[in-house]
């Protein structure tokens, strides 16, 4: 287990609390997760709600004791947001001021002022990779929408050939890369090396980002020849500052906690010595919490006082960075619930025992799972969660690599297709001004085509660790 998994209670490796056959099991996972998908689907019911009674009627299907099934809700919940919610909560911060600062419009200027015609779509990958690492989905496509529609207008650019290149950076490192909320609950639940995991996912990550963006947008650009909609292109965020952070030294703050986890990853490999004290110290400052608290330490001064804030506007950046996380800790926290009751009533023995006579790889697997719950509930979170309470098992016995390749892997398909039962399908929708056809064959194609080309180069890495 890494240091981003919490102590496991004795919940996890207790018997299971029912003693349902696997078709009785089956069937309980099913009308689960069928339950979730017409909450969150049909009645619109808040994921966080849609989660928490979909647990309870899986624990019921499966004919467990209420009170037993409660327990293995909340044991689930605390475990995660042990694990995860400080994470998510410093990631929050660091986003908040990147963004107030206007950190992330001096990079997106200066990369823009330096590129050239023909790298404009290469140019906008990068902007959206870097500023997406420490940003929820949600929150980048806010902060990046004016650049790509007035790059585009600027420019004379068709905005699919600007925007799919920034929508793909963004959801390729919503999916693959920690610290974004999905692979750390991912990372929890199997006991990945969070290191490793970050390693392999951007060697994943990168071909996959320059498919998926400046290539895959040729042809959109074909598909939907559209101009940026002049009622969209707001102010930028930082237009009212006196002034900005460096550029060099912004790159440096977001990319700090990145490299602290990945040093931390390569001397584990390197040293393989627990007693080291070269091994102990990167142990601790490539820890999650250690470098994401750094990160954000780092920040406050790089960026917020780079930008003029006094202590009162610091305090209050950090103040509204954290509100608007609360729904996705209650989420995250929920899958956790949801994992943590499908082991428990045994479902991981089922998939184990099933998975033997398969012909299929665990990874794919994997993967089929995480694409099956993202169709069904719109949500990759959602999927991350759920696929990963689903596979833990297929872990045990896993390497070091291997572990993580699965949570690549989920985290893949967790992308897959997204359609009308999805947010950022309709924010995509409005704020490029296309009709439903137009973000299908755009926005949807996109992210299938993340979610098949990242499990090709999973399943091509597996044969090599």
């Amino acid at each position: 287990m890494t240091s981003l998994s919490v102590e496991i209670l004795a919940a996890d490796a207790a018997e299971p609390i029912t003693s349902a056959g696997n078709a009785q099991l089956g069937i309980a996972v099913l009308a689960g997760i069928a339950v979730i998908v017409l909450l969150i689907t049909k009645f619109k019911l808040h994921a966080f709600l849609a989660l928490t009674i979909g647990s309870l009627a899986l624990g019921a299907f499966a004919g467990a004791p209420l009170a037993d099934t409660i327990k293995s809700f909340s044991t689930g919940l605390g475990n995660t947001v042990a694990g995860v919610g400080v994470l998510i909560a410093l990631g929050a911060i660091l986003g908040k001021l990147l963004a107030d600062s206007g950190g992330a419009d001096q990079i997106v200027d200066t990369i823009l002022a330096k590129t050239g015609k023909k790298a404009m779509p290469w140019a906008m990958v990068l902007i959206a990779s870097v500023i997406g690492l420490p940003l929820f989905f949600e929150v980048g496509i806010v902060l990046l929408i004016p650049v790509v529609l007035m790059v585009a207008k600027r420019g004379n650019y068709s905005l699919m050939r600007i925007g799919i290149p920034a929508l793909a950076g963004l959801s390729v490192m919503h999916g693959l890369i920690p610290p974004h909320p999905g692979p750390l609950v991912a990372i929890d639940a199997v006991g990945a090396n969070l290191g490793v995991t970050l390693a392999l996912g951007l060697v994943v990550a990168i071909p996959t980002v320059i498919i998926a963006g400046p290539v895959f947008s040729r042809y959109a650009a074909r598909w939907v020849d559209i101009q940026a909609p002049e009622k969209m292109v707001p102010a930028r965020p930082s237009a009212d500052l006196e002034k900005r952070p460096g550029f060099g030294v912004t790159v440096a703050t977001i990319l700090l906690p990145v490299v602290l986890m990945l040093v931390k990853a390569l001397v584990d490999i390197v040293v393989d010595d627990p007693e080291n004290g070269v091994q102990k110290v990167t142990d601790v400052i490539g820890s999650p919490l250690i470098a994401l608290l750094a990160a954000v330490i780092v920040a406050m001064f790089t960026m917020g006082r780079a930008a003029g804030f006094t202590k009162e506007q610091l305090s209050s950046t950090v103040d509204r960075s954290l509100a608007p996380i609360a729904g996705i800790l209650l989420i995250v926290g929920a899958g956790g619930g949801f994992k943590q009751t499908l082991i428990d009533i045994g479902v991981g023995q089922m998939i184990l025992d099933f998975s033997k006579s398969w012909s299929i790889p665990a990874l794919l697997l994997a993967w089929l799972i995480a694409v099956a719950i993202r169709l069904a509930t719109g949500s990759a979170t959602v999927a991350t969660i759920s696929a990963a309470g689903l596979v833990a098992p297929l872990a045990e016995g896993m390497s070091t690599g291997e572990v993580s390749l699965l949570v690549l892997a989920i985290g893949a398909g967790s992308l897959f297709f997204s359609h009308v039962n999805d947010a950022g399908f309709w924010l995509v929708k409005e704020y490029f001004g296309m009709n439903v056809g137009q973000t299908v064959k755009t926005w949807s194609v996109m992210e299938t085509i993340i979610s098949v080309v990242g499990i090709v180069l999973v399943l091509l890495l597996s044969l090599v660790l």
